[in-house]
């Protein structure tokens, strides 16, 4: 991409700002919220609109102090959702947790160990009140609604589905915030593939986005991941069989909720381990960090660019971890687990899909060894008040042989729902007009 191009992109406004105006008194309640994770302070906003600001001094253009501040919390943020657990959200909930702590909890309200089982397998099967598990004692039942106890199910706030059969559903969590979660069936398969988010909007701003166009709120909890999942299955009446986490929010940066949650679906829901992908525009330290989990799963990388000026343009955080360190590190990962890589790229008309831009991927991956890459191109899904523009099926076509023809794995993902407000975020983004009222 030439510099006249990236120029138009920057003053034209693809860059767009797009910043909600939000009354400061507000923001305080909702943090309240969200450091104290006390449901008597739920009422206080559930009139609020459904998407998470920006941090005041984040705006588009070039990443500066104010975004990797918004980074700062979000770790801040997972680390403290590591150390306090259950102390950090509603009080204890049944979905997520082992059959070991459930089969505690019930030792400790003096009920045989066996009832802890008993709670996660009527959890894992819908029951979406305590007051409705029926195969433990109404005593025991009454025992854990005083003491605060919960299931860990989300409202469904809202769904839509289109022709092609994907549904995509907002789900209300416990401090009136929503999130989105995608089910897609395959044509002539048994394979139903949930996208979860990871969470509450993104601050890491890719410019094509629609979490991105928002602010970051909170990292979800393990079981709220978990819901998603759950919420797609009923929805179906059918066995979800892949999970990728490539909804709202960057799972690299709530790392100890999603491997908590990923521990889960593969144990309690038996996803295969290599049926579920994880994706990751790039955090610093958290690509190693995934390796040392040792999990079989996919590691999706969002480049989107082959080189550092364009990345930068497309993914401001790039200019605190360069696209040289972020190939070091995904090189690292490929020698630590053996399992390859696969790089995201995201075709956006007349800023990244010229024919050069595949060459130079193409000589990207070969310069950073034998990684077994494979890249997914993602024509783009158009998302509200963007400039960005779809590419061409022809475009897309020449795109892709150019990387096949120097020996890069390719394949093109088939795009669904595209009248179902299919772009991340974007439903979320369509209704943050109306208030989420408590039920």
């Amino acid at each position: 991409m030439n510099s006249h191009v990236i120029g138009n992109v920057h003053a034209g406004g693809a860059l767009k700002r797009i910043h909600c105006a939000w009354n400061v008194a507000i923001l305080n309640q909702k943090n309240r919220i969200i450091h104290h994770g006390m449901r008597r302070y739920a009422s206080e906003v559930e009139h609020m609109p459904t998407i998470p600001p920006r941090r005041p001094d984040v705006t588009d253009g070039e990443w500066d102090k104010a975004d990797q501040k918004a980074v700062e919390q979000a770790l801040k943020d997972a680390s403290k959702i590591s150390r306090l657990g259950e102390k950090y959200g509603v009080g204890q909930v049944i979905l997520g947790k082992s059959q070991e702590e459930l089969e505690q909890l019930a030792l400790e309200d003096g009920q045989p160990a066996y009832r802890g089982k008993q709670l996660k397998d009527a959890v894992m099967k819908g029951t979406r009140h305590v007051r409705d598990i029926s195969t433990i004692p109404k005593s025991w039942r009454e025992t854990l609604i005083s003491k605060g106890v919960e299931t860990g199910r989300s409202e469904i706030h809202h769904e839509v589905v289109s022709k092609d059969g994907t549904r995509k559903f907002l789900l209300k969590l416990f401090d009136s915030y929503v999130v989105e979660t995608v089910g897609i069936p395959a044509d002539g398969s048994n394979r139903l593939t949930v996208c979860v988010s990871s969470q509450v909007g993104c601050p890491m701003r890719c410019t094509f986005c629609a979490t991105g166009k928002g602010g970051f709120a909170r990292n979800l909890l393990p079981h709220e991941i978990i819901d998603q999942v759950l919420t797609v299955g009923e929805a179906f009446g059918e066995r979800v069989s892949n999970v990728v986490f490539m909804g709202m929010g960057d799972p690299g940066l709530n790392l100890p909720s999603v491997m908590r949650a990923h521990q889960s679906l593969n144990k309690d829901l038996n996803i295969g381990a290599r049926h579920i992908t994880i994706s990751t525009v790039g955090i610093p330290n958290t690509i190693r960090a995934f390796a040392e989990y040792d999990t079989q799963s996919t590691l999706a990388v969002s480049i989107h660019a082959p080189n550092q000026r364009l990345r930068e343009q497309i993914v401001p955080s790039a200019k605190s971890y360069p696209l040289s360190a972020l190939m070091r590190d995904c090189s690292a990962y490929f020698e630590m687990t053996g399992r390859r890589v696969t790089f995201e790229y995201t075709l956006l008309h007349g800023v990244n899909d010229d024919p050069a831009h595949a060459e130079e991927l193409a000589a990207l991956l070969r310069a950073n060894g034998n990684m077994r890459s494979h890249v997914n191109v993602i024509p783009w899904n158009p998302v509200d008040d963007s400039e960005f523009k779809r590419p061409s099926r022809n475009g897309v076509r020449k795109f892709v042989e150019i990387l096949e023809k120097n020996g890069v794995r390719t394949s093109i993902r088939v795009t669904r729902g595209l009248e179902a407000a299919a772009a991340c975020g974007q439903l979320r983004n369509r209704h943050q007009a109306e208030p989420v009222t408590s039920a």
